[in-house]
């Protein structure tokens, strides 16, 4: 009986990992030769003019790719040492194959999970905890940078923001209004308990382990933003490195307060820079391409590389 039991759940967590890598691979399919936006045969060429005569440029761009991924790495790999020493591959492993289970899901939620199945049950709270605090040194070198940018381009360019629509707004504050009022009636606001225990565990994490994985997420974000702008340049957009870096700021920072799922990460991106760098007149299809580009290259290939690891997975639950 408890062998078939344990080959059940073998095989279903088999499917499940086959599911996690088909949703990925097709999902990636989809927006590379699906794309409305800009066609596989668009891309292709936007590519030849960019690279063909360039050859070290495209290696120098996939450096920064490498780098931007080391760096998480390495930012893994301090915030688990404060409680279990890792190897940089194990870190490596643990880090691709959680960007590829979420890719599929909203604002990359399913990299927690992911994550802390690569550990023993008692540390799965832990594991979250731990890849929140990653998370959130990461936006906060986003919102660091955005606002910098923000207050540049808001000095030095007349910006028309979209108007919100007021009823909207009134109805979700209305909404949210009455379950404050009336939280003591639903359960699942009697999280009192939560709040303290994780102070508590915030509180647990050494000073040092914060300014590394600060230093991190602030070396990372330069990393990838600076890609941005050297596409930029490799596309012929010739506006001034101030003015160009404040605007890829400010892209960076509206688009990380818009929920989506990660495989739609250059949608967002995208529609946020056509928006802002039109106010210095870039070409749209540039915009695109190179959004397009930042995608293959920062969430398309790591996806496809961690999908090695999502098969390769075992967890000890079924050992």
């Amino acid at each position: 009986m408890y062998n078939n039991s344990h080959k059940y759940k073998r095989t279903l967590f088999l499917l499940f990992k086959l599911i996690i890598v088909y949703g990925a691979f097709y999902f990636i399919y989809q927006k590379l030769v699906d794309n409305q936006l800009l066609t596989f045969a668009t891309l292709t060429q936007q590519f030849q003019v960019a690279f063909s005569n360039n050859i070290w440029a495209f290696i120098a761009i996939l450096l920064c790719t490498d780098v931007n991924w080391f760096l998480e790495i390495f930012k893994w790999k301090n915030l688990v040492n404060t409680f279990q020493k890792i190897t940089f591959f194990k870190a490596y492993e643990q880090s691709f194959g959680a960007h590829t289970a979420s890719l599929i899901t909203p604002n990359r939620i399913g990299e927690y999970g992911a994550k802390a199945l690569y550990f023993k049950k008692e540390y799965h709270k832990k594991i979250v905890g731990l890849n929140f605090i990653g998370n959130m040194c990461q936006l906060t070198a986003t919102t660091f940078f955005g606002c910098i940018g923000l207050v540049y381009v808001l000095l030095n360019f007349k910006i028309n923001f979209p108007e919100f629509n007021t009823k909207t707004l009134l109805i979700v504050g209305i909404i949210l209004s009455i379950l404050l009022l009336f939280k003591k009636q639903f359960r699942f606001f009697k999280i009192e308990q939560y709040p303290l225990q994780f102070s508590q565990f915030l509180k647990s994490i050494s000073t040092a382990t914060y300014i590394k994985t600060l230093s991190f997420s602030f070396m990372r974000y330069l990393v990838f933003s600076h890609q941005f702008y050297f596409l930029l340049q490799l596309f012929g957009v010739k506006t001034d490195y101030f003015t160009l870096m404040s605007f890829i700021f400010c892209m960076y920072f509206f688009a990380s307060f818009i929920p989506s799922l990660s495989i739609f990460d250059w949608v967002i991106k995208g529609s946020v820079a056509v928006w802002l760098f039109q106010f210095i007149e870039v070409n749209e299809l540039t915009i695109i391409t190179v959004t397009t580009f930042m995608w293959i290259l920062n969430f398309a290939l790591p996806a496809i590389l961690g999908s090695v690891f999502v098969l390769n997975f075992k967890t000890t639950s079924y050992e």
